[in-house]
């Protein structure tokens, strides 16, 4: 699987706005965006002309770097949200939000989405008593994930966890912080889900 080994704050700045892909830096006056809002490089600080192409484009890859995707992962979702009932802009965000990865960081349980990533593909969580290991797992309502016991003295989780007040759980989560376990209660409406992602631009951008 392709790696990107540079400093992730680069896409924050690349799309002028907080994707919030490193945890508790992103809250902080550390954050790259507060202190150098324009996108990188020598040409960051022109102003630019973007064409109905290039804005679509710029809002597609701005949620699939929130959501930490490959191009082909990303577009493999496009096209199965095409396939489902419904809004297909809302489909698509539904499917990203029911990925093991994700629900773990909503949940709290990681302070960003690759921290989760890795912690899920170690091994550490179970969905309804079982071990799961695949972060693209997609879970259900009435689904209950945990913590392994072992796993529960892990310094990374406990530390996310005594920051959980930074980032408020979603009201289609319950989560029982003491014993490290949450339920997921439903699932999202629109208006529960970010403002700032416009998923029709992305429905536009494939339909092409």
């Amino acid at each position: 699987m392709a790696r990107y080994r540079d400093s992730v704050c680069r896409f924050c700045r690349r799309e002028t706005t907080k994707l919030f892909l490193k945890g508790d830096r992103c809250f902080s006056d550390k954050c790259s965006v507060e202190r150098r809002n324009y996108p990188p490089g020598q040409h960051g600080q022109s102003r630019a002309k973007h064409t109905d192409y290039g804005v679509q484009l710029r809002e597609k890859q701005k949620v699939r770097r929130i959501y930490g995707l490959l191009e082909k992962q990303f577009r493999n979702y496009a096209h199965l949200a095409e396939q489902r009932r419904g809004v297909t802009g809302e489909n698509l965000l539904l499917l990203l939000e029911s990925r093991l990865d994700n629900i773990v960081y909503r949940m709290g349980f990681a302070s960003s989405r690759s921290e989760a990533r890795q912690l899920v593909n170690h091994g550490h969580f179970l969905v309804n008593g079982r071990k799961v290991d695949i972060a693209s797992f997609l879970t259900k309502p009435g689904m209950v994930v945990e913590v392994k016991e072992k796993s529960k003295k892990l310094k990374s989780v406990e530390d996310s966890m005594s920051a959980v007040g930074r980032r408020p759980v979603p009201s289609w989560f319950e989560v029982d912080a003491e014993n490290f376990k949450g339920t997921i209660k439903g699932v999202p409406t629109r208006e529960e889900l970010p403002p700032t992602i416009r998923e029709k631009l992305i429905v536009e951008f494939y339909s092409k």
